[in-house]
């Protein structure tokens, strides 16, 4: 877990936009008895992918453009364990020309401070020629409604 200081930079619930909720599973948690490090990263799947099916933005069968996870990252304050109810907070940070940098924050139901914070990236390429294509004008006007103020 991260020490005193870095807990402080964390972001605070004030920067998300969209927020979702999960329970943890008995199978979440690891040996030392709280959630394994790889179910934040579902999460943050499960929360970028159900916003953008959400808005009507992803076709998983046959959309396209599809967006490739071309980096992830995640920092770690404070344990969950099963059972917890959990809130994800997800925000836009950047939007690039074909890829778009999301802000996703993992919060204990009801709790100020994150347990976790992470960004995930997509690049958007055409489904068939998997090259980067540039944003539709309606999915840049989709994420622009949740970018982050900060």
């Amino acid at each position: 877990m991260s020490g005193g200081a870095d807990r402080e930079m964390f972001k605070g619930r004030e920067i998300y936009r969209v927020w979702r909720d999960v329970t943890t599973r008995w199978a979440d948690n690891d040996a030392y008895g709280h959630v394994n490090n790889v179910v934040h990263y579902g999460w943050f799947d499960t929360a970028v992918n159900g916003w953008l099916i959400d808005e009507g933005l992803l076709d998983v069968a046959a959309g396209d453009p599809i967006g490739l996870v071309v980096e992830t990252g995640c920092r770690y304050a404070r344990p969950l364990s099963y059972p917890e109810p959990v809130e994800i907070g997800l925000a836009v940070e950047h939007i690039g020309t074909s890829s778009v940098r999301y802000r996703i924050g993992i919060f204990a139901k009801g709790s100020e401070q994150a347990a976790a914070e992470g960004h995930f990236v997509h690049v958007y390429v055409g489904r068939e020629g998997r090259r980067p294509v540039a944003l539709p004008s309606v999915w840049r006007e989709r994420f622009e409604s949740i970018k982050s103020p900060l």
